[in-house]
């Protein structure tokens, strides 16, 4: 019987290389220098065919050289399953059925009962991970690591060596493939005619799911999965048809004609479909079938592999309607259940693995698919069997290593590469490249940002906005709030709570309307109080006008960063790097974290305890108000002002409001310095604080819980910190006990009757002034740049995959336009809030809703839009009008929210981590990515200088030369650049991100390349031949598949396989 290309080829286990194909060098470079999927040679493109007509003439040089390789020398050491498998990933395919999609993978086996018609029971299933069904046949597993033995993979790579490989078959039913397997195996002496149609019938038994109750016994006709359309496996695009069932009755009539039947009419029984899981499985997916079993009436095994072309849907064959592309079936003896459940395990896992995954699409024969699975058993780690028990299932990981690197050619098999290629760090982008030219920088940032605009506002329509909008609403209201407050006390109401949100509003709407980062907050920053403070002292001390002094600084300061704008000096921003980003916002999260204690702590000035209790005298303690009896000279000045007679107030039957207000003193023994003892509300509103920080933290990790669908459980995540605080509100307003609530202005004009809503920047003080004024505008404008661009940075980092670019120059023009108007008004300054805009970012983020079972959910990026910026800082605004509501918001919830805030925003900055390492011992260390490629000493002395830095900072910061902090953070740079003298620049960059270097370094750099890249091509061509006696260079590059034929396990198959069909051939086939 002469064999076709389809047949079977027996592998005899000699030495030499199973694989019958020897590619050229040239050929291997060819496909080397390309990217996978997108085959373009350098030499002009490469039809599909032109590869068909090499395969001739490939199979001619093998049998050249098959001659010349009896003597057992082995093959070539280039000709290895790795570069074999990197050819064929390689190649380019003219239609798009060789396009690799995402597969849902279905183990089922035959069941025979007593007294019942046989069925196919399923009994695994992959998308990513494996998940069986338990013994009791009610439930899933947890998804889990497939362990695979290294026998039942020796025994797959026999199945497909031996069994029958169709590729690309042409079928609309399983009845049309049941056919042509069986035809094609009674046709190669696989299958004896006589027991052909019992299997043609086993293969079309009634398939039984997991999540239904009744089947029809047969598989009805189904249409192509080009007339299905890629939406059929999305489940919202199926609901049409609900309710549509296919009669069992019409399915024979159906198989019979064929011809006649409108594949349009198929229809699928949605009452039978896990939507649920459904949801899980990625759009265009198409589905993997694996039939394993035990047939009493076979004496030999019938393998087949098959490769469906087009995908078809055949219905009630897998669990989910998806398009069928891929079948396995073997069929055996009986006795041998366990061994055949095995290897249905192996091609399951294999097809999930992501390089088998892509050669079993590309794949041209038979042995492009042992290719990919020597190549696969080149890759797997085995473990001892005295130290590891199958049983026990493996936890997904949280992070799946990336397989590119196993189709990038030029990596030993055997091997891992050694070094990860290094990653992008910095901010080399485009928006900061210098144009030179005149307002050039904001020309691009412009039309840059354009573009995006109105979907800005499209892509705000979420839930996942409303919660953002909510928490960081709230968020926001208290510290413009409670900088007002300060500021007003600093300036005796000149700027005071009103116009700190009147002036919040008006520049938050403005920069998140128009700025070129909409994703960054503004807000009141310590130095801009700092300096405010300074310049009231200096206006006080010499007769000045403050706030036109203050309106001629803010003007000259807008003036120059308009300047800076036009220079594209935030190209600048290319030198902060990550050592500066994670000192500046580690600095800023710890303030947050040390305010929000300190506020609480000074609750207890305000509502003081007792601390030495006599609880048996606690009937006579007492607390009255008294005229003092020493009064002090502002007492005596506030009596005289207000005409007060201390003889005329009726001083025992004042309120505590009343007492303080005319300067009385507290007496008794319920008394403290500032007035009673109020023990209740300063631990209620302790309570109220770390309640609110632990019920934020927990609602927050809730995405990640066990409880509730995933839908319920992403809500409240969302909403985490709003229904944090509309809880602690509820609850603090049953309780009843008086803690501080929030305070806002209840009417919209100025604090101070004496100023009005525009200040002339000259006023009363002299023309000079307006001159002089540029000298404190340079330190502001550095003070603002700083703030300003580092914020912008951190937002803007490579981490968050930002899809519509940012706008630093548009972004700087914005602050410096806002802070012209609110120095004209007489408002605070704004600028880019470094916690509150991290906060921003982190609600804000999108991971994938399609995520396979015990797979991690992917980070897409970040919901990049203005309408929460937007929509907080208008309701901002309008906060006057909603006092009756804000005044239930106890203020320890709000200092529980900053330290909820500070405490989140420290996640994820590497700072902190490298810190934890001086305490650990190297073995308890986590796999940090640095820590594999940087001297352990040199990462602790990188700590210690950044965290040196660090406290520094804390101290200019907390002290009263705060206001040249912006220069210390701008001195961060230089401490950088000077750390280019004890680090390597392969160390600075796994630590940090590089600097920019000089044009002369640039220069030097681009030669080395060169020289490099002319001595590469000078040893192109070079080929390694093998020398005699076997010996070669790197005894680390092998043959896979040369070695596994010298193993007993696989003679033992081979023989095994060969006995098979010395049995079958001694009967003639009928």
């Amino acid at each position: 019987l002469q064999r076709n290309d389809e047949e079977a080829v027996v592998d005899r286990g000699g030495t030499r290389s199973i694989l019958k194909t020897h590619f050229e060098k040239e050929d291997l470079e060819g496909h080397r220098t390309l990217f996978i999927g997108v085959h373009v040679p350098l030499g002009g493109r490469k039809s599909h065919r032109r590869h068909r007509h090499r395969g001739h003439k490939h199979r001619k040089r093998d049998r050249e050289r098959d001659s010349g390789l009896e003597d057992g020398r082995e093959s070539p050491p280039f000709d290895t399953p790795s570069q074999r498998v990197q050819f064929i990933l390689g190649t380019e395919d003219d239609d798009e059925e060789h396009i690799p999609h995402d597969l849902f993978t279905e183990l089922d086996e035959i069941c025979w009962r007593e007294g019942e018609d046989a069925e196919w029971r399923e009994t695994a299933r992959w998308l990513k991970f494996e998940e069986d069904v338990e013994d009791g046949g009610e439930r899933w597993s947890k998804p889990y690591v497939a362990t695979l033995s290294l026998h039942s993979l020796f025994e797959l790579r026999s199945c497909i060596l031996n069994g029958t490989v169709l590729l690309d078959m042409r079928a609309n039913s399983i009845e049309e493939i049941a056919d042509m397997i069986l035809d094609q195996q009674v046709g190669s002496g696989q299958l004896s005619e006589d027991v052909r149609h019992r299997v043609h019938e086993a293969l079309l038994k009634q398939h039984h799911h997991q999540n239904q109750k009744k089947l029809s016994n047969r598989i009805p006709i189904v249409r192509s999965f080009a007339d299905i359309g890629k939406k059929q496996s999305e489940p919202h695009s199926m609901d049409k048809n609900a309710g549509q069932i296919v009669s069992p009755q019409s399915a024979p009539a159906c198989v019979e004609n064929k011809n006649d039947v409108s594949r349009e009419n198929s229809t699928v029984d949605f009452s039978k479909v896990d939507l649920h899981f459904m949801k899980k499985i990625p759009p265009g997916a198409e589905a993997s079938n694996i039939l394993v079993g035990e047939l009493e009436f076979l004496d030999r095994a019938v393998v087949a592999f098959v490769r469906l072309s087009p995908a078809v849907l055949l219905t009630g064959l897998a669990e989910v309607p998806i398009p069928t592309r891929f079948l396995f079936i073997l069929l055996g003896p009986l006795g041998k259940g366990q061994q055949y459940h095995e290897i249905g395990r192996s091609i399951a896992t294999l097809m999930t693995d992501e390089v088998f995954h892509d050669v079993a699409y590309k794949a041209k024969d038979r042995n492009d698919l042992v290719s990919g699975i020597d190549e696969f058993l080149d890759q797997v780690t085995v473990l001892p069997p005295g130290e590891w028990d199958p049983t026990i299932r493996i936890e997904p990981p949280k992070n799946v290593p990336s397989q590119e690197k196993r189709k990038i050619p030029g990596v030993p098999n055997g091997t891992a590469a050694h070094g990860e290629a290094e990653h992008p760090g910095g901010h080399s982008g485009p928006e900061l490249q210098r144009t030179g030219k005149f307002f050039g920088g904001l020309i691009l940032d412009i039309k840059r940002k354009a573009p995006f605009f109105w979907s800005d506002f499209r892509d705000a329509l979420s839930l996942q906005c409303l919660a953002s909008f909510l928490f960081l609403y709230c968020a926001c209201m208290s510290p413009v709030i409670t900088f007002g407050g300060l500021l007003g006390e600093a300036t005796e109401g000149r700027i005071s709570a009103i116009e700190s949100l009147f002036g919040a509003s008006m520049t938050g709407i403005a920069y998140s309307l128009f700025g070129g980062q909409p994703l960054t907050i503004l807000g009141s920053t310590g130095p801009v109080l700092v300096f405010e403070k300074i310049l009231f002292k200096f206006c006080k001390e010499y007769g000045l006008s403050y706030l036109s002094l203050r309106a001629s600084i803010g003007l000259w300061t807008a003036i120059l960063c308009i300047i800076l704008v036009a220079t594209d000096a935030s190209s600048l921003v290319c030198y902060i790097t990550r050592f500066t980003e994670e000192a500046f916002a580690s600095l800023i999260c710890i303030i947050f974290i040390y305010e929000a204690l300190e506020k609480l702590f000074h609750l207890s000035e305000t509502y003081p305890i007792n601390m030495h209790n006599d609880l048996d005298l606690l009937t006579k303690y007492s607390c009255n108000c008294v005229e003092p009896e020493h009064p002090s000279n502002k007492t005596l000045r506030y009596w005289q002002d207000y005409n007060i007679s201390a003889s005329d107030v009726p001083w025992g039957n004042l309120s505590v409001s009343e007492c303080k207000r005319f300067h009385g003193e507290f007496v008794g023994r319920a008394c403290g310095h500032h007035g009673p003892y109020v023990p209740d509300v300063l631990f209620w509103s302790v309570i109220l604080f770390f309640s609110t920080v632990t019920l934020s933290s927990t609602l927050k990790q809730f995405k990640t819980s066990r409880y509730f669908p995933t839908k319920v459980r992403s809500v409240v995540s969302d909403f985490a910190v709003f229904l944090t605080i509309l809880s602690m509100v509820l609850i603090d307003y049953a309780i009843g006990i008086p803690s501080p609530k929030l305070q806002v202005p209840n009417a919209f004009k100025p604090t101070r009757d004496d100023r009005g809503w525009f200040i002339t920047p000259l006023g009363p003080n002299p023309w000079w002034t307006v001159i002089a004024a540029v000298i404190p505008a340079l330190l502001c404008t550095i003070l603002i740049f700083m703030d300003q661009q580092i914020t912008a940075v951190i937002i803007n980092r490579k981490e968050h995959k930002l899809k519509k670019g940012c706008g630093y120059h548009l972004d700087l023009l914005m602050v410096a336009v806002m802070l012209g108007v609110c120095s004209i008004m007489g408002l605070p300054w704004f600028v880019a809030a470094t916690v509150l805009s991290i906060s921003h970012v982190n609600s804000l983020k999108l991971e994938s809703e399609c995520s396979a079972p015990g797979e991690q959910p992917k980070f897409l990026g970040i919901r990049e839009q203005r309408v929460t910026g937007l929509m907080i800082f208008v309701l901002m605004g309008s906060s006057v009008f909603l006092t009756s509501i804000l005044k239930f918001i106890p203020m320890p919830v709000l200092y529980g929210v900053f330290l909820y805030m500070g405490a989140s925003s420290l996640k994820g900055i590497q700072l902190f981590d490298r810190i934890k390492l001086f305490w650990m011992p190297a073995k308890h260390q986590p796999d940090f990515i640095y820590l594999r490629h940087v001297p352990l000493r040199k990462v602790h002395l990188f700590t210690v200088i950044q965290l040196s830095c660090l406290v520094l900072l804390w101290i200019i910061k907390v002290s009263r030369a705060a206001i040249v902090f912006p220069m210390m953070v701008l001195a961060l740079v230089f401490v950088r650049k000077l750390m280019d003298f004890f680090f390597t620049k392969r160390e600075l960059s796994w630590l940090d991100d590089l600097m920019p270097e000089s044009k002369k370094k640039k220069l030097e750099d681009a030669e080395k390349e060169e020289e490099q890249s002319m001595l590469a091509m000078e040893e192109e061509g070079t080929v390694q031949l093998p020398l005699e006696g076997h010996y070669r260079d790197d005894p680390s590059v092998i043959n896979i598949s040369d070695e596994m034929a010298k193993t007993a396990v696989w003679k033992t198959l081979l023989i095994s396989s060969e006995n098979a069909k010395d049995k079958e051939s001694s009967f003639p086939s009928k």
